[in-house]
């Protein structure tokens, strides 16, 4: 195959990879974050503490955790043509990568959530404050340069589970690179397509990193959580 032959299938290939890719971080985080959230205030000291709920959720994040993505994949199919009508292609592969990612991102969640002092908790509860108040204005304000390192790395593992869903016809650089590079030997397609997934998981390491390192200044800078400042501003307005 020419260059000339391959720029229209690589392009293509690279915009199927970054809607996969950008519809289903969408979908994880709807998903994802409120189940981080639950996972935490009902855990053990939470704001909602609930044994048997947090066990259930916790339950069903690790099985979501434990089944291998390509494994996944195959097994949703049936479930994907019901939801989009057909199994193949981009907008399919985006039901099983969003299902796949939500509970690796929502342990993410969990995990950045737990590191927020509970001392900011307890001084947003002595100020009055409600349990929507202290995860809105509190936990995940503390918690977003945690949030977005962890939105980064699911972005990157979103990128790969992408190329697996290749495999089954999702579509993407996965796809042309199994299709032509290995079927039909086509061993520079292989190495260009190897090249363009680095430059996007580099990307966007990148950018997250950038993001991070901002929010982590910003709030480095901050002597008090907005939150806790609002919170008192209020009470001593009310007194």
């Amino acid at each position: 195959m020419t260059w000339s032959e391959m720029q229209p299938e690589l392009y293509k290939a690279c915009l199927d990879t970054l809607f996969m890719v950008w519809w289903s971080s969408l979908y994880t985080v709807l998903g994802g974050l409120p189940l981080g959230v639950l996972l935490v205030i009902t855990g053990r000291g939470g704001l909602l503490q609930s044994v048997a709920v947090n066990k259930v959720l916790g339950g069903v994040v690790n099985i979501g955790r434990s089944i291998p993505f390509i494994i996944l994949i195959v097994w949703l199919i049936p479930f994907t043509r019901f939801v989009m009508g057909d199994s193949i292609g981009p907008s399919a592969a985006v039901v099983a990568l969003s299902i796949g990612a939500v509970p690796f991102f929502a342990r993410l969640v969990e995990t950045a959530l737990r590191e927020v002092d509970h001392g900011l908790v307890e001084a947003a509860q002595a100020m009055g404050g409600g349990n929507w108040t202290i995860i809105l204005k509190v936990l995940l304000p503390q918690a977003l340069p945690s949030l977005v390192a962890g939105l980064t790395t699911t972005v990157i593992t979103l990128i790969s589970y992408s190329a697996m869903a290749g495999a089954v016809g999702g579509g993407g650089l996965g796809n042309l690179a199994i299709t032509y590079g290995y079927m039909r030997s086509e061993h520079g397609l292989m190495n260009i397509t190897i090249v363009l997934l680095i430059v996007i998981v580099m990307a966007v390491q990148f950018a997250g990193d950038r993001v991070v390192r901002r929010l982590a200044q910003r709030s480095g800078r901050s002597a008090a959580p907005v939150g806790l400042r609002a919170l008192w501003a209020a009470r001593t307005t009310a007194s």
